[in-house]
């Protein structure tokens, strides 16, 4: 089942895909949620309702593809990010080595647990919505992610129940000032105002839920900028699963419905791999096999 929010008529609304060209407005079909966390929060009683409105919609809550414009589909509750992807980080650095002239090696925690960063959750767009490019930057890149939405509370999950506290994957762009990145990662807390300016993350098209992949999930996945192929991998390829990153994430701290995790950049998802950088006015596609198309264009003022 696909989920996600629209913007119809002036007003945000949860939806569920009912065909290639006509949505479900789940508030219409009667069921009671303000926004997609309170669906997430529902659990398996939310997700049963939606699937019995989708067998019997009533026709006032249908609504044309056409007639909308997308919104991010789920406004995290917290937001993480995670850099599971060997083939990313070797490339990546082979990138910084060329730039600085210093080396650069993948450091053993980094294959012992996974590693992980908290963003912005409240800079998320979705897609066909603009990014604006930050004032303070002129190397700006996109990055092909994975997300998962953590679907009930736990602390203390095993690897081996983790799977059952994924209620949802999406695709996940994580757009990056890399001059910036640059700049304030020797001070070694983090990506900042690299990764944190307002549209620069972004989710979407649609949620698609847990129930259609099996776990751990294969996706096939691809970068598009203008149209031409920038990169791309699948999700098997991920040095840690997302159960191995509940598992760490949530020792000794609760996680919560509506959590967003995302995977990191898959191998070759972005440009600072192959010595490439967007410029203005460049739309980027981000394709997930079994999700969609996340679209979106950058905009400089």
């Amino acid at each position: 089942m696909k989920l996600g929010t629209v913007s119809h008529e002036g007003v945000e609304k949860p939806v569920a895909v009912m065909g290639e060209d006509t949505l479900l407005d789940l508030r219409a079909a009667g069921i009671k949620v303000r926004d997609m966390v309170e669906l997430v929060e529902a659990g398996a009683e939310g997700l049963e309702a939606v699937r019995a409105a989708l067998t019997n919609p009533p026709f006032s809550a249908t609504i044309a593809r056409t007639d909308v414009q997308m919104r991010c589909p789920i406004r995290p509750v917290q937001y993480r990010d995670c850099l599971v992807f060997e083939e990313h980080l070797l490339n990546s650095f082979a990138q910084a080595e060329k730039m600085t002239g210093r080396p650069f090696a993948i450091p053993p925690v980094w294959y012992e647990q996974p590693i992980y960063y908290k963003g912005n959750r409240m800079s998320f767009i979705g897609a066909d919505q603009d990014v604006i490019w930050p004032s303070y930057a002129e190397h700006l890149d996109v990055e092909l992610e994975l997300a998962v939405i953590i679907g009930k509370g736990g602390k203390d999950i095993a690897a081996a129940d983790a799977p059952g506290y994924i209620w949802g994957y999406t695709i996940l762009n994580d757009v990056s000032a890399r001059d910036a990145q640059m700049r304030e990662m020797p001070g070694q807390l983090g990506p900042a105002k690299g990764k944190d300016f307002d549209t620069g993350n972004i989710l979407g098209p649609w949620i698609v839920t847990a129930d259609e992949f099996a776990h751990p999930v294969a996706l096939d996945m691809e970068v598009r900028v203008n149209g031409i192929r920038w990169g791309g991998g699948n999700s098997r390829s991920m040095h840690h699963t997302f159960a191995r990153i509940i598992e760490h994430i949530s020792a000794s701290e609760t996680l919560y419905p509506g959590e967003v995790i995302g995977s990191g950049t898959v191998g070759t998802g972005c440009g600072l791999e192959t010595g490439r950088r967007l410029a203005p006015d460049d739309v980027f596609e981000l394709e997930v096999e079994g999700i969609g198309v996340l679209r979106n264009r950058i905009v400089r003022p």
